[in-house]
């Protein structure tokens, strides 16, 4: 069954003294996760963009294993703002910078992708657990901002549940669906039809998805 928590920190987690959130799922997910992302970023060099990082423990996991890309993680969330910048000061590591103000619901993403300030050279934005937890808007402005900002062999990756020709992968999908929708008529598991349709219409096409555990997708989109 596929998993969120809106902001981490609430949700009876622990919280370090610098402000380090842990996520339960990281845990359990980082090792497949990296696995998919793996087969398209290793040997790459460029910038990568995460949307939605979270904690950030996952873009420290990400960035020990590429040291050739520049890692850009990104939040609204204030608590998970500092989070994401008190383990990327925790890692040490020197292709991870700290954390931008991403809202997707605005196709220009944050001032910073545009003022020269942020990423220039996008091989890739990463975006898991997202769009099924946020109003459509929000899927729309993700692919109109890659669409716009990433370079011409830069990719798209997206995790999280999907429906495929309307229809749920596995019952506990559907549950988790009618949950979302429940708390917010706005959210929802996606299908994966609308998603292609987005992602078209931003000159993108989807040339990988790769099955994940607990019924979930990688999916990864190109240039048409």
């Amino acid at each position: 069954m596929a998993e969120y928590v809106v902001e981490f920190g609430r949700d009876g987690g622990r919280v370090e003294s610098d402000g380090r959130l842990d996520a339960p799922a990281f845990h359990r997910n980082h090792e497949p996760l990296w696995t998919a992302l793996g087969k398209h970023l290793i040997g790459r060099s460029g910038d990568v963009v995460e949307v939605g990082s979270g904690t950030g423990q996952h873009v420290v996991h990400f960035a020990r294993h590429t040291p050739d890309l520049v890692w850009w993680p990104s939040d609204l969330n204030q608590r998970h703002v500092k989070s994401i910048e008190a383990w990327r000061v925790h890692s040490g590591l020197k292709n991870v910078r700290s954390p931008l103000r991403i809202d997707l619901s605005d196709p220009d993403w944050c001032p910073e992708m545009k003022s020269g300030q942020g990423p220039n050279n996008l091989a890739a934005v990463f975006c898991a657990n997202v769009i099924h937890i946020a109003p459509w808007t929000v899927a729309e402005g993700l692919f109109a901002g890659a669409g716009r900002y990433l370079r011409s062999d830069g990719q798209l990756i997206l995790y999280g549940p999907f429906k495929r020709d309307g229809k749920h992968t596995a019952l506990s999908n559907a549950v988790f669906d009618t949950s979302l929708r429940e708390g917010n008529p706005d959210w929802g598991v996606r299908d994966l039809g609308d998603v292609e349709t987005l992602a078209r219409g931003a000159g993108l096409r989807l040339v990988d998805t790769i099955e994940m555990p607990a019924n979930n997708l990688t999916l990864v989109f190109a240039r048409g």
